[in-house]
C-alpha cells in the first residue's frame, strides 16, 4: 500500500460509504475524497419505499453516518458534484464544475438509475421514479388518502410502494406486463401469495397489461391509457420498471464492461488502479458458477469491504451468499441465494398462516430460499446455500424437525 497516497471514491451510496469506513478502519491514512452526485450524505436506500415514503422516518435517520464522522475521519466530501470523465493515463477524474481529482486508486460506486419509461407523457408533473431521497421528497406530499395512484411495474419497489400507499389510504392500481407479480425475481408460488395479499388489501393488480401513454391537463397527470384500451384515472404515478447500471464513466474510460463494470472477486476492474462496487459492478457470484450484478445492501457492504481490503493489501474478507429482503404490510420476505434455474422446490410451513419458506433446489443442491415471516429458516438457509449443502427435502417439509437440526445434518 506504500504507493497509495490518494484515493477517490466516485459515488455516495452504501457501497461508497462502506469502502471509506473500511479504509479508515483498516489503517489507511492518506487523502480520501468522496465525489457524489446527490446533495445528501450517504444514506440507506431500502427505507425510501417503506418507512420514509410513509413518513415514519426523518431524513437524518437515513444517514449511514453523521457529517461529524466524515470530518473526524478526514474525508473530503464533494456532494452535489458529478464526475464527468476518468483519465486513466494521468490518473485523474474531473467533475461537472471543472475540478480535477488525482488518485492512486479509484473506486467507482456510481450505482444505478431507473430504466427510462418507454411511453409518452412520462415527463408530466405527478409522474415519478422512486430511486433517490429527492424522488421520495417529491412523492410524499402526493400520498394523501383517497387519491388515485397508478404504479407501473410489480417488482419489489412497486409492491412496497403499493403497500405503503394502501396503508395510508390511497386508491392503488398496479400495472404489470408479465402474467404475475415479481416475475423476474421469484417463483410462481411466491408471486401467487403476494398477488393474493395485495388484492385482499385492496390493491387493483392488472397483469399482462402495459402502459400506452400518460395523459395530462395543464402539464399534470390525469389519466393512464393501457394497451388493452382501458383508461385509468390517476392523480399520481410511480414508475418501477427496473434499473440500469451507471457504467458510462467506465465504458468511456475503456474499462471492461458487460452488464455493468466487470470486476474480479476483489472488486478490481480491468485497470488494476480502479475498483467498482455496488449496483454498477458485475462480479463473480459466490455459490454460483457465473457472474452478475446484485442490487442489494449486502452486496454494497461486501464489495466495499473487498475493495478496501485489496487496496490495503489485506486478505480477502469472507463472502456470503447473496441475500435480500422486502417489507410489505406485516410481511417480511427474506431471500437467501438466487433461485434462477431451480428444478425443484419444497414448501416449509403454511402460506395461509403467512409464515412459510420455499426452498429451491438444483440437482439436489439448495440454491436459494424465500422465507416469509420465518427468520430462522432464512438464517439457516444462508449457511446451507453458502456451504453448497444438499439437505433432506423430507425433513425440510416436516416442520416438526427443527431447521437447525436439518442444517447440522447436511453441513
Amino acid at each position: 500500500m506504500s504507493d497509495v497516497n490518494s484515493i477517490v471514491v466516485v459515488g455516495g451510496g452504501q457501497a461508497a460509504a462502506q469502502a471509506i469506513a473500511s479504509l479508515r478502519q483498516g489503517g489507511y491514512e492518506g487523502a480520501l475524497t468522496m465525489v457524489a452526485e446527490e446533495a445528501a450524505l450517504p444514506y440507506q436506500r431500502p427505507p425510501l419505499s417503506k418507512g420514509y415514503l410513509k413518513g415514519d422516518l426523518e431524513e437524518t435517520r437515513l444517514y449511514l453516518r453523521p457529517a461529524e464522522w466524515y470530518e473526524q475521519a478526514k474525508v473530503t466530501l464533494k456532494l452535489d458534484s458529478r464526475i464527468t470523465a476518468i483519465n486513466t493515463e494521468d490518473k485523474l477524474v474531473t467533475d461537472d464544475k471543472g475540478e480535477a481529482y488525482y488518485y492512486d486508486r479509484l473506486i467507482i460506486a456510481t450505482g444505478s438509475r431507473p430504466r427510462p419509461a418507454p411511453f409518452p407523457g412520462a415527463d408530466l408533473a405527478k409522474v415519478f421514479d422512486l430511486r433517490t431521497l429527492a424522488d421520495v421528497d417529491k412523492i410524499r406530499p402526493e400520498m394523501q388518502p383517497g387519491r388515485k395512484l397508478v404504479i407501473v411495474g410489480a417488482g419489489y419497489i412497486g409492491l412496497e410502494a403499493a403497500a405503503v400507499a394502501r396503508t395510508i389510504g390511497l386508491d392503488v392500481t398496479v400495472v404489470e406486463m408479465a402474467d404475475r407479480v415479481l416475475a423476474r425475481v421469484t417463483s410462481p408460488e411466491i408471486s401467487e401469495f403476494y398477488q393474493s395479499v395485495h388484492k385482499t388489501e385492496g390493491v387493483n393488480i392488472l397483469l399482462g397489461e402495459s402502459v400506452e401513454a400518460f395523459h395530462g391537463e395543464g402539464g399534470a397527470l390525469k389519466t393512464v391509457s393501457l394497451s388493452s384500451g382501458k383508461s385509468l384515472e390517476a392523480d399520481t404515478a410511480l414508475i418501477g420498471i427496473g434499473i440500469l447500471p451507471n457504467d458510462g464513466l467506465a465504458r468511456d474510460a475503456g474499462l471492461e464492461c458487460g452488464n455493468g463494470i466487470t470486476v474480479d472477486r476483489n472488486a478490481q476492474t480491468s485497470d488494476p488502479s480502479i475498483y467498482a462496487i455496488g449496483d454498477c459492478a458485475c462480479r463473480p457470484l459466490v455459490c454460483y458458477d457465473r457472474r452478475g450484478r446484485l442490487e442489494s445492501v449486502h452486496n454494497a457492504i461486501e464489495q466495499g469491504k473487498l475493495a478496501a481490503a485489496s487496496i490495503l493489501g489485506r486478505p480477502r474478507p469472507p463472502e456470503d451468499c447473496p441475500w435480500f429482503w422486502s417489507d410489505q404490510y406485516d410481511l417480511k420476505l427474506q431471500i437467501a441465494g438466487l433461485s434462477t434455474g431451480y428444478d425443484a422446490y419444497v414448501i416449509r410451513g403454511k402460506p395461509k398462516e403467512r409464515k412459510f419458506a420455499i426452498f429451491y433446489f438444483k440437482q439436489n443442491k439448495l440454491i436459494a430460499v424465500d422465507a416469509i415471516n420465518s427468520p430462522a429458516e432464512f438464517l439457516m438457509s444462508k449457511k446451507m446455500v453458502l456451504a453448497g449443502a444438499e439437505p433432506s427435502r423430507e425433513h425440510i417439509a416436516d416442520t416438526s424437525v427443527p431447521i437447525k437440526e436439518i442444517a447440522a445434518e447436511c453441513m
